[in-house]
């Protein structure tokens, strides 16, 4: 009876531990920070920025660091990409505010947010700044009309800043639909988890019909 006992504890030990892994894989306390430590772009989990896009602005973001503006963006399409803080949807100043303090250390970062409702920048010169007052707004929040919108204003806030990047790399994105490398990760990560639980109940099951054969 309690080798009963032991081996539901470690069953329910197991399904709890995929419960608790998996939605942390999609809500995470703030995943762009975490993205933003080692990527130049944090792209939304739904709706998702086509491979296309995201590749335009891969390029982009990469020609202004080689420029000497190596500038962060994050594109927040919902309260999701937000993590534990949604609050901040709609928002895009107050988040670049909070999301600046998770990414820059010594230095300012040079920081765009992308919301529906506008942009939100940090660690930009004077003159940058002014003209992301003037920056268009996203036509929607969907994942391409963001990156649309991030890509102008990459190339427009790296030539304020006296860094200009090639015409090539600041070209418009286009509104194709398309899986976004975000949407991936959190998939692995999911599957991983739920994964790891099963295994760990398959050994379990092993070992107690193990012992019962005894």
């Amino acid at each position: 009876m309690a080798r009963r006992h032991r081996i539901a504890a470690a069953l329910t030990a197991a399904l709890m531990l995929a419960a608790v892994l998996a939605p942390q894989a999609v809500a995470d306390g703030d995943p762009a920070s975490d993205v933003l430590l080692g990527e130049n772009v944090f792209y939304p989990y739904s709706p998702p920025v086509s491979a296309a896009n995201q590749k335009l602005l891969n390029a982009a973001t990469a020609a202004a660091a080689r420029a000497g503006f190596p500038i962060k963006v994050a594109l927040i399409a919902s309260p999701v990409d937000l993590g534990v803080i949604p609050d901040l949807f709609g928002k895009p100043q107050s988040y670049a505010k909070f999301l600046d303090q998770e990414i820059s250390f010594r230095t300012k970062q040079p920081l765009l947010v992308v919301m529906k409702d506008g942009f939100g920048i940090e660690g930009l010169t004077p003159n940058a700044t002014a003209v992301a007052a003037m920056l268009v707004k996203p036509t929607s929040g969907a994942g391409n009309d963001l990156a649309a919108a991030a890509l102008t204003a990459v190339g427009k806030l790296a030539s304020a800043s006296g860094h200009p990047i090639p015409a090539a790399s600041s070209s418009s994105a286009g509104s194709s639909s398309g899986g976004g490398s975000s949407t991936a990760i959190v998939i692995v990560l999911a599957a991983a988890a739920l994964l790891a639980a099963s295994a760990l109940a398959t050994i379990t099951i092993r070992r107690w019909r193990a012992g019962a054969a005894r």
